[in-house]
């Protein structure tokens, strides 16, 4: 039986048991229903809505999102079944018995129109002013239903005020049309539970806990609501004004460093399909629109293997060599700062477990305006660093207090995947059409370990690719074909791996001050898993509470948004499990074609150990630039 929408998990929940129905009568069974005078056949309990998609027949939707469970709210899917009173929702009607539907009928069609008449009746529209103009829902339902006069009446001027509290999330509910996308996705798909619907009657409207800012809930910044906002009610906190004057300021040097994500990303903006990777035609626009230097954010992904991986095998050896039981384990990745933020905020008591490493993001600003800096004789009040990132809560990151380490803020602005469209295109320029070229040096250089961070699995094959090599001495490529790390891959909402240690190799010189040998772990098995969505990370944290499965692990990695990076809440809209997994493919055949794809071949991170971080991975000056905390080698204060 195909699982209809009111009983199939999302996919940050694929992969885990879902309760089955007590009586398996009818299972597997088939319908024969009638949409439109043709004849079908269905599974049954397939919803209408369902049946008709299989069939090439189109139903104008609203609140429907096939990441979400079914609200059936908004009524624009409505169809006709002979037999039925009134018209039903087709998103939630589960098709259990022979049917006949007209999806076209005149009564549909008029019904339709009235609801999305009585929706723009309450939107406070100024389309050409909205950051979703030509990329909203609402705007395309009426067009298609050919819209041409305000049949209820419409809002003139706004009635609620802008929150824009947030680094991150800015919301206008003068735009909302309560399709409760949002609260179902902060509710159901993260599981953190900010908005909700508000009032009742006319004066519903969605909120958050006493209709507080978003700054002052427990937001996580993850971006998810926006998006699967059909209209503009939620939209990031966008910076680019004030970018623009840093580029046209000539005392200003203005850098960029781009996240793996954006890049497989991007080109959705400009009409192409998902799954088109375009690095060197944004390089070459990057230039273009004005930023000094261009440089790659798989550098410090590269840097953060080395430094969390280090810290990964101080914890171990303290562990279990030495007895120290004050050493949390398993670690937990640090580099998703909405995950960072949701451990602060429900689980504060384990955050000693998460690695000190700061995220490829903010090791990259600390050494712009440190190393870089003196190395190009640039005062680093004169810098201005720029982050093209797929997440909404990298802005947060960027405006921690604490990311200052370099004397300056390390990251003065966070910019998303959407927004630097926007850029490019002000610019006059057709990003597709744009000529290759390359990222600038001294950071120029990164190895596909650094770009596969941008996939749900990403940081912990890196990791992997690295730690097989250092510890036992065996090419990565002679362990898994192609270094593809396969048990770590894939879009199941948790996954769990064990990789067992049977020989052993020399200590790296550049380890050597850490540990004595390698003996200690041979003959161990490497317990990792990886989560992505917040509701994932939910299942391990309670399961680590209980002193589950994952408790025993060793290294998990944790990304706060649904596919990791490339699912971030600051990529193209729309999104869906289908995109996500061709943007991740991107990504992979991008990494299978790079010459360099492991982290510790990377020479330039290598020199930067050799001229800069003199006293090597988890060192002190590492530590004070690279770390969230600056402490002994070795000594973790949470």
């Amino acid at each position: 039986m195909k699982e209809n929408k009111e009983t199939r998990a999302p996919e940050s929940q694929k992969g885990h048991t879902i309760e089955k129905p007590k009586s398996s009568e009818g299972i597997g069974s088939m319908v024969s229903i009638e949409i439109n005078g043709n004849k079908y056949s269905v599974p049954l309990g397939t919803t209408i809505l369902e049946a008709c998609k299989q069939n090439q027949i189109h139903i104008p939707t609203l609140c429907h999102h096939d990441d979400l469970c079914i609200a059936g709210v908004c009524r624009v899917c409505l169809v006709e079944v002979e037999g039925m009173r009134t018209l039903q929702a087709s998103c939630a009607y589960p098709i259990t018995h022979s049917l006949k539907i007209h999806t076209t009928s005149p009564q549909v069609r008029r019904a339709r129109r009235h609801v999305i008449d009585l929706l723009l009746s309450e939107h406070y529209g100024e389309c050409y002013a909205c950051v979703r103009n030509n990329n909203c829902e609402l705007q395309s339902l009426a067009k298609e239903y050919g819209v041409d006069q305000f049949t209820f009446g419409h809002v003139s001027a706004p009635l609620f005020e802008e929150d824009k509290s947030s680094y991150s999330v800015v919301r206008d509910m003068n735009k909302c049309v309560l399709c409760k996308r949002c609260v179902r996705t902060c509710i159901d798909l993260q599981e953190v539970g900010v908005l909700e619907s508000i009032y009742r009657g006319h004066e519903t409207r969605i909120g958050t806990f006493l209709d507080k800012p978003l700054a002052d809930v427990i937001c996580i910044n993850c971006g998810q609501c926006i998006n699967r906002c059909p209209t503009g009610a939620l939209k990031a906190n966008d910076p680019s004004d004030e970018i623009w004057l840093a580029i046209d300021d000539p005392t200003k040097h203005v850098v960029i460093q781009t996240a793996p994500s954006p890049r497989a990303a991007i080109g959705e903006e400009f009409d192409l399909g998902p799954g088109h990777s375009l690095t060197g035609q944004m390089n070459t626009a990057l230039r273009r629109i004005g930023f000094d230097k261009v440089f790659d954010t798989n550098f410090t992904a590269d840097l953060t293997i080395m430094e969390e991986g280090t810290e990964l095998i101080i914890r171990l050896y303290k562990a279990l060599v030495e007895g120290d039981k004050q050493i949390a384990l398993p670690q937990f990745t640090s580099c998703s700062p909405g995950w960072v933020k949701y451990i602060e905020h429900f689980y504060p008591e384990y955050l000693d477990h998460v690695s000190s490493a700061k995220s490829p993001q903010q090791m990259f600003g600390a050494l712009i305006k440190t190393w870089y800096s003196k190395k190009e004789g640039i005062d680093p009040a004169n810098i201005v660093s720029v982050a093209l990132m797929p997440c909404a809560a990298k802005k947060y990151e960027c405006n921690r207090p604490e990311m200052v380490d370099s004397g300056y803020k390390d990251v003065d602005y966070g910019l998303t995947t959407r927004e630097l469209a926007q850029m490019i295109k002000e610019s006059g320029i057709y990003l597709p059409e744009m000529g290759k070229s390359h990222f600038d040096d001294p950071f120029g250089d990164a190895s596909g370990a650094g770009l596969i961070f941008g996939a749900t699995g990403g940081v912990m094959e890196a990791a992997l690719r690295t730690i097989i090599e250092l510890v036992t001495g065996v090419k990565v490529e002679n362990v898994f074909e192609n270094m593809n790390i396969v048990p770590v891959r894939g879009f199941e909402g948790i996954r769990y791996a064990e990789l067992p240690i049977e020989k052993v190799g020399p200590v790296p010189e550049i380890l050597k001050p850490l540990v004595p040998n390698w003996d200690w772990l041979k003959g161990a098995t490497l317990k990792v898993a990886i989560a992505h969505g917040t509701a994932n990370a939910k299942k391990i944290m309670e399961d680590i509470k209980a002193g589950g499965k994952f408790s025993e692990c060793h290294f998990i990695e944790f990304m706060a948004c649904p596919g990791g990076c490339l699912g971030g809440g600051g990529q193209p809209i729309p999104t869906s499990q289908e995109i996500r997994a061709k943007r991740a493919e991107a990504i992979y055949n991008e990494d299978a074609s790079l010459p360099l794809r492991k982290s510790h071949e990377n020479k330039h991170v290598l020199e930067l150990y050799n001229d800069f971080l003199t006293d090597g991975p988890c060192g002190h000056i590492s530590h004070k630039l690279l770390h969230t905390h600056y402490t002994p080698r070795g000594k973790y204060i949470a």
